[in-house]
């Protein structure tokens, strides 16, 4: 019978919620190469199929129209600017293959769960500083803030299991040296 609370099942666990929050980074990283295609599909989605969310939510309709807009202006007029998004895509993937290496030592790496929750918090006060900077509207701001929420639980998951795993793995008594 295994033990579901042993050394081997923390770390199992802490490695599928690892893969989840990873998979989740790439896929977030990934959306904002395509942000043109994204946001025209998105708005074009509102006065189609999705007209019932745009009759409920005309704040939001309106906001994806104007930021549609103004991608399709910049990516026609400046399409420099885009670059922007490019390098944040980037910066997502980079963040991921850094929790490689929670994955194959939690207990030594823990630094980078700390890392990504401090970058968690931090869209906190990001958000709310250039959000208004930006002429984003709070509504929106707060979106992007659930990200920072969304993304700090499963961080503090892991680090509690972390700590679990060490005070567990300290306690175990060291294998006996084998005689040559």
């Amino acid at each position: 019978m295994s033990d579901t609370n042993g050394p081997g099942a923390l770390l199992a666990r802490i490695r599928a919620w690892l893969i989840l929050f990873v998979v989740c980074l790439v896929l977030s990283g990934l959306t904002a190469f395509p942000l043109v295609t994204e946001l025209r599909w998105l708005d074009s989605s509102l006065t189609g199929w999705a007209a019932p969310v745009a009759q409920a939510l005309p704040g939001l309709a309106e906001w994806i129209h104007k930021v549609a807009g103004g991608l399709e202006t910049a990516s026609a007029e400046a399409p420099y600017l885009l670059y922007g998004t490019d390098w944040l895509a980037f910066a997502h993937l980079v963040i991921a293959v850094a929790f490689y290496g929670v994955y194959r030592d939690p207990v030594r790496n823990i630094w980078v769960v700390e890392f990504g929750m401090i970058a968690c918090a931090g869209i906190i006060p990001l958000a709310l500083f250039c959000g208004p900077i930006r002429d984003i509207p709070f509504w929106w701001s707060v979106i992007d803030m659930s990200f920072g929420v969304f993304g700090i639980l499963p961080l503090i998951h892991v680090r509690r299991m972390i700590k679990r795993l060490e005070a567990v793995t300290a306690r175990a008594p060291a294998p006996e040296a084998v005689p040559a």
